[in-house]
């Protein structure tokens, strides 16, 4: 039964890791003159919006900001915005597969620390094993292909926005500990967010009316966030935050599969090899194990 609980969280985190994959190829492939911040921000708005409309009612909206659950709310908030920021500017500075590879190689390592501080996880040995290998594939897929050096900011803000989502895995765990409502603390977190960085949008407006635009900004909002985000809540409860931190990199590989066919981007060999690493990571820490002895053992690392 716990293995079947399990399997059940782990194919909607991927299902939502093969979206969120899509985000960096699709606004490369818009190629949109708006500011991937004003974007980010139009993209939370409508998300969050349309999250909110299918999952959070008025009961789950008001446990998010009872005693225990409001700071892990602001904290939840805060990330997110961070996140979606810094993310995209990241993808405009070094491409998608880049950006996602950096982004998302941060994250199992943030949210397995999170996870051991915060919450007492253990880390197993499946955990560090898979955890291990895609982290490997991910420094492969950023290895050297003779096109110049990478863009330090852009490598700088990936950092950031990996280590923002990281944490946003263990503020969600830490909010369900609190009684708060999970199914609502996405929407929330994510309109809220969009909310804070809203003024970037009167700031820097130029753009946002193309074409391409409104339907990057559509895919993203309805698709990436709102799709996403109900999956990933679904997901999230059933696992530790340190193996949704490692089915995270999944994201980087669908990343680097979409830039090679819609892209033309063309993966090395030692790319190649990373992705090999990086699948088999996933698959080592997705799969069950055989038997489970006492809760906070393999499937909780």
């Amino acid at each position: 039964m716990e293995r079947a609980v399990v399997a059940s969280g782990v194919a909607p985190v991927l299902a939502a890791a093969f979206l969120w994959g899509t985000v960096g190829p699709a606004q490369i492939l818009a190629a949109t003159s708006a500011s991937p911040v004003a974007i980010g921000a139009c993209r939370m708005l409508l998300g969050g919006l349309v999250l909110g409309l299918f999952t959070a009612r008025r009961a789950g909206i008001r446990s998010l900001w009872q005693r225990g659950a409001r700071p892990w709310m602001v904290v939840s908030i805060a990330v997110t915005a961070a996140f979606q920021a810094c993310f995209l500017e990241a993808v405009a500075r070094n491409g998608a597969a880049l950006a996602t590879a950096v982004t998302f190689g941060t994250v199992p390592v943030v949210s397995g620390v999170c996870g051991r501080v915060l919450g007492g996880e253990r880390l197993g040995g499946r955990w560090v094993g898979g955890t291990a290998g895609a982290v490997a594939g991910i420094a492969l897929l950023l290895a050297p292909t003779g096109d110049g050096p990478a863009d330090g900011a852009g490598v700088l803000l990936g950092i950031v926005a990996g280590a923002s989502f990281g944490v946003y895995i263990s503020a969600t765990k830490r909010l369900a500990e609190h009684g708060a409502d999970t199914a609502a603390a996405a929407p929330a977190s994510v309109f809220c967010a969009g909310l804070l960085v809203s003024p970037w949008v009167l700031a820097h407006p130029h753009g946002l009316a193309e074409p391409r635009t409104v339907v990057l900004i559509g895919w993203l909002a309805l698709a990436t966030t709102a799709l996403g985000y109900l999956l990933f809540t679904r997901g999230v409860r059933h696992l530790s935050g340190a193996t949704v931190g490692t089915l995270s990199l999944a994201e980087p590989l669908v990343a680097a599969v979409l830039g090679v066919a819609l892209l033309g981007e063309r993966l090395s060999p030692p790319a190649l090899v990373g992705a090999v690493l990086l699948l088999g990571g996933l698959v080592v820490v997705s799969v069950p194990g055989r038997r489970r002895d006492r809760p906070g053992d393999d499937d909780r690392g």
